[in-house]
């Protein structure tokens, strides 16, 4: 299998060219040529495995210049019980909240007690195959741009790597207490942190022109018959996820819809209504700051399929995003996104509110995002009806969020100290702190540099040891 950028259906790269690279020159993102498609009896199939033994399968299906000892090297050094607590990486909760029954598949408990753990406990193990293969002998150097999780899970994923050093850059302002302290006490000798005076979409706009100058155990426990549709109801700013259960649609899982859940920056959910993206609006730091995105990227490959892979096409959205602020799709685009797509959101009040639900209701604790989750696809079922089952992904540990979590479980005056506020969550709640967590109390603080955006490739080449 072959790759295509969303801008330029003329490039075409192999699998390790496109994770060695990142991003296309002209700034698209790679997108598979084709979807490998299984059929009811192969996902049956599949379902009888564990989770390694899925991740082999589907992704020998996509990595074409990969070999079979390659991937399951790969995957079995990163999806250890010893990283993620037990033999099953993304374990499911089933939960009852009035009317509502969901699936919440728990996409936390690796090393960084985040959903990125998923990918980024494997990328530096394909990364590392894929620079031998594409550019052998050479370095690779990793930026990231990070609304909080996506930090934290990369420098933990490559710290140390050979051949490879990462910097990370985030909004000062813009992350939790204890994802800044995971970034900033980060061990390797290989990585950098760097905070930005501005918001994540000033981070991710800046690393991307540095570089252009880029669950169906439900099945096995008898919760629905194979073949039944589902529904998959995602926290959303990066589009990441929910781009990713709708390539599994593609690949053959029956989804009847795919809820998009926003915060108070809701630029997907009238996207999803009207067709038109539009980012000239208020930026908004709230308890959820991982979903803190007005600039949506995964977005672009989503709307690369929806348009018949027409690259000049979705080029053009891209242009007048970036010089107008905004744009609209045409009317089969949108009766597409009509026909897989909800959207809606949800403020910090009502955040609060259902986590305080959850807890008291079903004695389930979740993170800030996920309660965005839960209550989108509320207002989804009561808006239309349809209770057909749901995968609802959890994204994050309560714990990385005490201050919000703490506050919606107790009337009581907080402390003032994160993790004296941990320690109470966890009092209260009789939940464990997670252990990655835990540590960072003693941790040496090691990161502390602050940089304006506009100094973002300075600091990079001054990471790197590099003069100007």
């Amino acid at each position: 299998m072959n790759y295509n950028s969303t801008r330029d259906k003329s490039r075409v790269v192999t699998a390790s060219q496109a994770i060695a690279q990142g991003i296309s020159e002209e700034g698209g993102l790679f997108v598979p040529q084709e979807f490998p498609k299984y059929s009811l009896e192969e996902i049956k199939a599949m379902c009888e495995l564990d989770y390694r033994g899925r991740a082999k399968k589907i992704m020998g299906d996509f990595l074409g210049d990969f070999t079979a000892e390659e991937i399951s090297e790969s995957v079995d050094s990163a999806y250890t019980a010893e990283k993620f607590g037990s033999d099953n990486p993304s374990p499911i909760s089933y939960i009852e909240n009035g009317n509502t029954k969901m699936a919440v598949l728990e996409l936390w408990h690796g090393p960084t007690c985040a959903f990125k753990d998923m990918a980024l406990q494997i990328l530096p193990h394909l990364l590392t195959k894929s620079v031998k293969k594409a550019y052998n002998g050479k370095e690779a150097v990793i930026l990231v741009a990070t609304s909080g999780d996506t930090g934290k899970a990369a420098l933990e994923g490559f710290k140390d790597v050979d051949g490879v050093k990462i910097m990370v850059f985030y909004p000062v302002d813009g992350v939790s207490p204890m994802q800044k302290r995971q970034m900033a006490t980060q061990k390797g000798n290989n990585v950098n942190v760097a905070a930005i005076k501005g918001n994540f979409d000033d981070a991710q706009t800046g690393v991307k022109k540095i570089f252009t100058n880029a669950d169906i155990d439900m099945v096995k426990e008898g919760k629905i018959e194979a073949g039944e549709n589902v529904n998959v109801a995602v926290p959303t700013g990066n589009f990441g996820n929910i781009l990713a259960a709708f390539y599994a649609m593609n690949m053959g899982l029956p989804v009847k819809k795919f809820i998009c859940a926003s915060n108070s920056n809701n630029v997907l959910t009238d996207f999803i209504k009207t067709g038109t993206y539009d980012k000239m609006r208020k930026f908004y730091t709230t308890m959820s700051p991982s979903m803190d995105i007005l600039v949506s990227s995964n977005l672009e490959r989503l709307l690369y399929h929806m348009t018949g892979e027409n690259a000049e096409k979705v080029a053009g959205f891209m242009k007048a995003l970036s010089s107008e602020g905004k744009y609209t799709v045409d009317e089969d685009v949108k009766a597409k996104l009509d026909k897989y797509f909800w959207g809606g959101f949800c403020d910090d009040e009502n955040t609060q509110k259902t986590i305080k639900d959850l807890y008291e209701n079903e004695n389930y604790l979740c993170d800030t995002h996920t309660a965005v989750a839960v209550k989108v696809y509320q207002q989804y079922v009561s808006e239309t009806g349809d209770n057909t089952p749901v995968i609802l992904a959890s994204t994050a540990s309560p714990y990385k969020f005490a201050q919000s979590v703490l506050t919606a479980v107790t009337d009581e005056k907080l402390p003032e100290d994160e993790f004296a506020m941990v320690d109470e969550l966890s009092a209260k709640t009789k939940t464990a702190i997670p252990a990655p967590l835990a540590e960072l109390k003693n941790a040496e603080v090691r990161f502390t540099f602050e940089c304006e955006v506009d100094e973002m490739p300075k600091a990079v080449l001054d990471s790197l040891g590099i003069k100007a």
